[in-house]
C-alpha cells in the first residue's frame, strides 16, 4: 500500500484542526486597538499550537516523502497521532480562557506529550514495515530531538505544578528547538 492516501488524510485532518482553532479567535466589541488587550492570552496559546500543528506537519510531510510503503500498523500509528493532535483545540481554548492556569497548563503538556509519545510510535511503526537498511531507517537515525521532546514534555508537566509560566516556557522552548530545521531527512531526499 502506498502512503498518498495516509498523506492526504493527515492533511485533511491538520487543516481542520488550524481551522477550528483559529475560530477561537473572536473579535473584540471594541473600536480601537486598545479593544485587542484581552485577547492576547487566546492569541499567544493559538500561535503556540499553530507553531506546533505545523512541527508536526513538516516533520511528517518530511518523513512520509520517503516512505515506500504504509501497512494497517502505520495507519493505526497515524491515527493514534492524529488523535493527539485533535485534542489541541480544546487544551489551547481552555489553557487560554484560564489566563494559562495550573490545570489548564498541565493538561496541555500531557496533550503535547501524547503527540509526541504518538509520533515516536508512528516512527517505530514505519520502521518496521521497512526492515533492512533503508533510506528511512539512515534519515531517522537515533531521533534525539524526539526523545527529548517527551522528556520535556514530562519535566514541563512537573515544573507546571510549581508555576503554570515554567510549563509555558518548557513548551516554547521545545517548539523553537523543533523550528530549526531538521536536516536528517531533508539531507537524504537526494537519495532517492
Amino acid at each position: 500500500m502506498t502512503s498518498e492516501r495516509l498523506k492526504a488524510f493527515s492533511d485533511g485532518v491538520l487543516a481542520i484542526i488550524v481551522t477550528i482553532m483559529v475560530l477561537e479567535l473572536k473579535a473584540p466589541h471594541g473600536e480601537d486597538f486598545p479593544a485587542l488587550l484581552p485577547l492576547w492570552p487566546v492569541f499567544l496559546a493559538y500561535v503556540l499550537s499553530f507553531i506546533y500543528v505545523a512541527i508536526y506537519w513538516n516533520n511528517h510531510h518530511h518523513m512520509f516523502a520517503i516512505v515506500e510503503k504504509v501497512n494497517g500498523g502505520v495507519l493505526w500509528a497515524n491515527i493514534h497521532l492524529l488523535f493527539w493532535l485533535s485534542l489541541l483545540p480544546f487544551v489551547t481554548a481552555w489553557a487560554s480562557e484560564s489566563h494559562f492556569a495550573r490545570d489548564p497548563v498541565a493538561l496541555y503538556g500531557f496533550v503535547l506529550l501524547g503527540a509526541a509519545f504518538a509520533y515516536y510510535i508512528l516512527v517505530v511503526a514505519l520502521l518496521r514495515a521497512h526492515r533492512g537498511e533503508t533510506l528511512l531507517r539512515r534519515a531517522i537515525g537515533k531521533d534525539f530531538k524526539g526523545k527529548i521532546s517527551i522528556v520535556a514534555y514530562l519535566a514541563g508537566m512537573v515544573g507546571t505544578c510549581f508555576s503554570p509560566w515554567i510549563g509555558c516556557l518548557v513548551y516554547v522552548a521545545v517548539a523553537a528547538m523543533w523550528l530549526v530545521p531538521d536536516q536528517r531527512i531533508e539531507s537524504r531526499l537526494g537519495e532517492i
